[in-house]
This record gives structure tokens, sequence and C-alpha cells, in this order.
């Protein structure tokens, strides 16, 4: 009696696929934690590297979270419209969309400014700046990741008021400035490095927007230079493209 031919195997693509329709459709709802590799092998009828492919393909597209020690995870994470424009403010981007913001101070160190620094403070190399390192949240689900740089002479307390909560926001109204505008905007994408990529509990491979900034007041002086790492599988950004001169009444967050 001849011998049976071997079950195939299923290829790591439609395994992808598979778990990709269960998170569509529900099964596999936001959060929800998925089958050790053991069993989606014996589901799939198929070897360790195609489950691992698989997973790791759903991760790399922001799918999936993978935690060490813990175990694999459908994102949970809303899609955020992140509105980019003169006024441009973490906290009500947020609120508008129904999620509660927060941030974690990481770092708060004060040194001589670096050349480039300085050079988009317009203020001397070496004047002291207050160095920020901050991660935001949405809903307790980190975002980005925010390098910030304040010149001392103009916000002293900076770093005590953020650890008592205010916004950069009231920190520059209580200094006399009653409005602030971005003056400029260089936006780009890369890899994370290991660091960035555990803060943000994304994939290593998962790429993330970088949103570099300077900050002016109503006189065009600059208050704030800062470089903002997000999460690029949880935001989307929208330009506000209308004309400087129009009241900030009139402004949309729409494309």
């Amino acid at each position: 009696m001849s011998a049976l031919p071997p079950v195939p195997r299923t290829p790591w693509k439609a395994i992808r696929d598979d778990l990709a329709r269960d998170i569509a459709q529900g099964r596999l709802p936001p959060g929800a934690q998925l089958p050790t590799e053991t069993e989606l092998c014996k589901r799939f009828a198929a070897g360790r590297h195609s489950v691992r492919r698989a997973v790791n393909a759903l991760a790399v597209e922001g799918t999936l979270r993978v935690e060490q020690g813990r175990g694999t995870f459908v994102e949970a994470a809303p899609m955020i419209r992140y509105a980019i424009g003169r006024r441009t403010r973490f906290r009500r981007n947020l609120a508008d969309q129904g999620l509660s913001p927060s941030g974690e101070d990481l770092e708060q160190t004060v040194l001589p400014a670096p050349g480039h620094v300085a050079r988009a403070l317009a203020i001397a190399a070496g004047d002291r700046v207050h160095r920020l390192l901050r991660r935001g949240l949405a809903d307790g689900v980190p975002i980005s990741l925010g390098l910030s740089f304040y010149p001392v002479t103009l916000f002293p307390d900076l770093p005590e008021r953020l650890r008592a909560g205010q916004s950069v926001t009231d920190i520059y109204r209580d200094h006399g400035i009653a409005d602030y505008f971005r003056q400029s905007t260089v936006i780009f994408t890369r890899r994370p490095d290991p660091q960035e990529a555990e803060l943000l509990r994304q994939h290593p491979d998962q790429p993330v927007m970088v949103v570099q900034k300077t900050d002016v007041d109503a006189t065009g002086r600059p208050i704030g230079h800062s470089q903002a790492i997000w999460a690029g599988g949880r935001v989307q950004f929208t330009l506000d493209t209308l004309d400087p001169g129009q009241d900030s009444q009139e402004r949309t967050t729409d494309v």
C-alpha cells in the first residue's frame, strides 16, 4: 500500500490574508491576543517560519502589535487625523476627535544650544536652552515622541510647568505670548531606532513620520524648535493651506 501524500502547507501570504480577514470581520477584535504560534501552525497546517513571516508582515503594517514576553495583539489604536497648520495644537487635534491627549516627560536637561538649534531659534550658539524629550499619547496609546528646545531666557520655568500638567500653549500665554504659529515645517519618513520603536510600541520595520518645526510668536520671533517622531501607522496628516491672512476661526482641518 502506497504512502499517503503529505498535507500541503499553507503559504505565509495565505496565512497573512486569513488573519487580516479575521481582524477586518471582527473575529479578532481590537486588543485581542492572537493564538499561540503552535496553535496557528496547527490551524494552518504550516511551519513556524510561515506563521512568523505572516505575523511579522501584519506587524509591519501596523495591524498587529508584538509585545515581548506577553504575546501578539490586534492593534487597538485608532487612526488619528492630525491637522498641521499655522496654529497646530496637539491637545486640540486630539480633543476634537474625542480622544484624551496626554504626555509623559522622558528627559529634561539644560544645555548649550547646538548649532542647528541656535540657528532655528535665532540665538547665539552656546546660549542655554531647555532640551525636552516627551511622549505623546492618545487615550493612553503612544503616538509620538517629541524632542524640543526652548530658550531658557524666555521660559526659565518651562520644565516645572510641564511637570505640573500645563500645556506649552498655556506656558507661552503665561509669558506674554497670546498666540503663536509655525514658521516652517519639514516632514520626512525613516525607520525608527530600537528605542523609538520600543517607546512607540510599534514594529521596528514600520516607518515613522518625522516632523521638524519652528514656532514663532505674533512678531515672528522664534520661541521653540522641535522634532516630532510619529507612529506612522496611527496618524494621518492633513495640511492647512488657507491663506495666512484668513482668520483662524475660518480654518478647516480637511485637505
